[in-house]
């Protein structure tokens, strides 16, 4: 389908069962949505930033820096999975605009904490526990929001990627300007603000009704949210393209992506200084960028082994830095790499979208993006100790080796690699 085609008004059957007349992709709502979300990465890649800057500033070490980060990852790894059952119970666009007001409101707070100068590192990780809990509320309803504004899921799926990827190149840049033309207390008030613009065009977004008919939810009661906890649950067991993919992801955060990030960091900033690790990173961002532009394009018709496909070139990032190449290959293998990734990611957020119904795909989402990211702090907490006992550059090639192996695993799987493309309208398929 060429970009002309996903721009023509189509007349189409939804994922959520109802026939309508829209744009594939460019509708009003839809362009709300992915203005909400585009900018609201932005604030998100500037916080890393903010973070480092104000809290060395105040006289705190790097541990304290990791601990205010962890505080925020930790509280949304566990809590994500009850939001999914609470997006189901509630409207997701109220709870978007509340999950951002709320953000809008403690990154306010840290401003005034920075801007006033009394920095204590326990009300800075209680502000990230908050804004992990909101994001818990926030991310589950973002996969059932994308089939309910657009007909052509994938190229929504690879223009919202292609926007949160640029803002990911764009953010730190902002970050450090903000930090030496006004102080890190700026940088939280400008992520504040993109908190608020998220939730203003999220409350202008009108969006469609929730799916009829379906298991929904059971009740209000204790009782109802654990019946509606575990049937999310079995709909997730009883996909095996859903549940062998999550299973093999835990492995790749645990001995690729987990201890890819950190070491890569520390062996480039020390080989090559951090303006090299800058070039590098900013390589890998602009491959995210081609990802989802590529993924906007090619069409196959089994979404999951061309994403799986894509994640061998992912093996020249740790493979370079560990083998000790120069900075152009370092960043040649990083572009590769984020191109990889992203178009991964839009394959496997778009099967989601249109294989899992809509009445159960706030819960499977959660279980998905818990399952993803539970496994990545695993991974980061054993690189130091794998490094000092091997070596960094051994640890690294060993992620990139255990990369190929978890993409032909992928593919190894017959119910991942045959698993075929459902496009808006057709039932959602079960485990074969």
């Amino acid at each position: 389908m060429t970009d002309t085609e996903a721009r023509r008004d189509t007349v189409a059957t939804s994922a959520f069962g109802r026939e309508r007349v829209a744009p594939a992709v460019w509708s009003r709502d839809f362009t709300l949505f992915f203005a909400a979300r585009a900018v609201a990465r932005l604030g998100d890649t500037m916080l890393p930033v903010a973070l480092a800057a104000g809290l060395l500033q105040h006289g705190y070490g790097a541990g304290a820096v990791g601990l205010a980060m962890a505080s925020a990852a930790a509280s949304f790894a566990a809590l994500v999975v009850f939001g999914g059952v609470i997006a189901d119970r509630f409207s997701t666009r109220r709870l978007m605009i509340g999950a951002d007001l709320a953000r809008l409101g403690t990154q306010s707070l840290a401003a005034v904490l920075f801007f006033t100068g009394h920095v204590v590192l326990r009300q800075i990780c209680a502000i990230g526990l908050v804004n992990g809990v909101a994001g818990a509320v926030f991310q589950p309803g973002v996969a059932s929001t994308v089939p309910r504004l657009a007909t052509d899921v994938q190229g929504a799926n690879g223009a919202i990627r292609v926007a949160e990827s640029s803002a990911q190149l764009a953010g730190p840049a902002v970050a450090g300007l903000l930090v030496g033309f006004a102080s890190p207390g700026g940088v939280f008030a400008g992520h504040a603000a993109t908190y608020a613009i998220s939730a203003g065009c999220l409350l202008l977004l009108r969006l469609p009704p929730p799916p009829a008919g379906g298991h929904a939810v059971t009740g209000r009661g204790t009782r109802a949210f654990r019946t509606d906890l575990v049937h999310g649950w079995r709909e997730f067991r009883s996909r095996t393209w859903l549940w062998s993919v999550i299973a093999v992801w835990c492995v790749y955060m645990i001995a690729v992506y987990g201890p890819t990030v950190p070491l890569v960091a520390t062996e480039i900033v020390r080989q090559h200084g951090p303006r090299a690790y800058g070039l590098v990173n900013s390589a890998l961002g602009a491959g995210t960028v081609v990802g989802g532009l590529l993924a906007l394009r090619l069409r196959p018709r089994r979404m999951l082994r061309a994403g799986a496909v894509s994640l061998f070139v992912f093996f020249g990032f740790p493979a370079a830095v560990g083998a000790g190449l120069g900075v152009p290959a370092m960043a040649a293998g990083a572009a590769l790499a984020g191109a990889g990734m992203s178009f991964w990611g839009v394959m496997w957020a778009t099967s989601v979208q249109t294989q899992v119904p809509g009445e159960v795909l706030n819960r499977i989402h959660a279980y998905d993006v818990a399952g993803s990211l539970a496994m990545m702090p695993v991974g980061q907490a054993l690189a130091g100790p794998a490094a000092d006992a091997l070596g960094a550059g051994h640890v690294l090639l060993v992620s990139a080796v255990t990369s190929v192996a978890v993409a032909a695993a992928l593919l190894a799987l017959p119910a991942v690699r045959g698993l075929v493309r459902a496009d808006p309208g057709v039932p959602a398929a079960k485990s074969p």
